[in-house]
């Protein structure tokens, strides 16, 4: 007992010598022990050991010199105070609900890493302020709320098959066996991947239309899971519209998803330098006018149909362009003739 006393005794003073050496860019040993009510040579002890846990705390010898605490190579444990981890947590829920961060769920698992070990005080404060605050979302983003977004999370990190209620776009409520894979963001809404274990396929699932997600207990290895982002992007690009091009687009992915965003094709790298895009659309003449308006070189591979329109299109633009510039020929003329 004492020994266990003693090692909760010395990993109090080494987070309270983290705190101190936080609050400012140098401190002295004396200035260090006097701060934290332990001798010099404990200081130059802990510091020694937090070295051992991954922070870099650099030292300056002399009278003048003391203890500097920068930035390392990895990100070694992280003390926050009541009010720090209440702001972190409202931060990154917020960059959730946004996808402020980019499309992964980086910050909704940093969000759900941090609530299971706030102190029962910081959670309930932070429960005070979900429920207070309102998420405002664009005209055509579906409302959702980061306690689903949690619940989600939580079931694909827990490895364990679930019970998913849910209702479809005509409104068709369904309950099924799922195994949670992963949550991806569009920039517009969430989706949830999962295995539907009736129909043994991979599904992606709007996360605003699940009503409700139970564990079952039973542990599951996803077998040959799925790219969770191109799955999304996929069933995006071709599930709500009639027909699709397939085009190569000489540009690397990047620019691809620039010029074509996620939610209208689906992407495969062609080499480093080139772009395979299958792109939705109502018809033959609708696809040829938005690839049109993309303004950049592009090649058809198929079909034959969006081709043709897309030729046809390109000789109206051309003609009207001539016309045009016979036009502006005529009307710079004087009238006898001469320009």
């Amino acid at each position: 007992m004492e020994d266990f006393r003693g090692v909760i005794a010395a990993s109090a003073r080494l987070l309270r010598l983290l705190a101190v050496l936080a609050t400012r860019p140098s401190w002295t040993a004396a200035e260090l022990a006097e701060r934290t009510a332990v001798t010099e040579r404990t200081v130059r002890r802990d510091v020694a050991r937090l070295r051992e846990l991954g922070y870099v705390v650099d030292s300056e010898p002399g009278p003048w010199g003391g203890y500097r605490l920068r930035a390392g190579a990895r990100v070694p444990p992280l003390i926050l105070d009541d009010e720090e981890a209440l702001a972190v947590a409202v931060g990154l829920r917020e960059a959730a609900l946004s996808g402020a961060v980019g499309g992964d769920q980086a910050a909704l698992s940093a969000l759900l890493k941090l609530r299971q070990v706030l102190p029962r005080r910081v959670a309930d404060r932070l429960a005070e302020v979900d429920a207070a605050f309102v998420h405002t979302p664009r005209p055509d983003e579906p409302q959702i709320t980061a306690g689903l977004l949690l619940e989600l999370a939580a079931a694909c990190r827990a490895g364990e098959r679930a019970r998913l209620s849910y209702r479809d776009g005509d409104g068709r409520a369904t309950c099924r066996e799922v195994d949670p894979y992963r949550l991806v963001h569009t920039g517009r809404r969430w989706y949830f991947v999962a295995r539907d274990v009736t129909r043994g396929q991979w599904r992606t699932f709007r996360a605003d239309r699940v009503e409700r997600l139970q564990g079952t207990g039973q542990p599951v290895e996803p077998a040959d899971p799925p790219d969770p982002a191109l799955l999304v992007s996929r069933n995006i690009a071709t599930g709500p519209y009639p027909m699709y091009a397939t085009v190569r687009l000489p540009v690397g992915p990047d620019r691809a998803l620039r010029l074509i965003p996620a939610t209208v094709g689906a992407h495969r790298p062609d080499g480093p330098d080139a772009t395979v895009v299958d792109v939705g659309g109502p018809d033959p003449d609708g696809l040829a006018r938005y690839l049109l308006s993309l303004a950049t070189p592009l090649r058809v591979l198929a079909p034959d149909s969006v081709r043709q329109a897309l030729r046809r299109r390109t000789a109206e633009v051309m003609a009207a362009l001539d016309e045009d510039g016979a036009s502006d020929s005529a009307s710079a003329k004087a009238p006898d003739g001469r320009a």
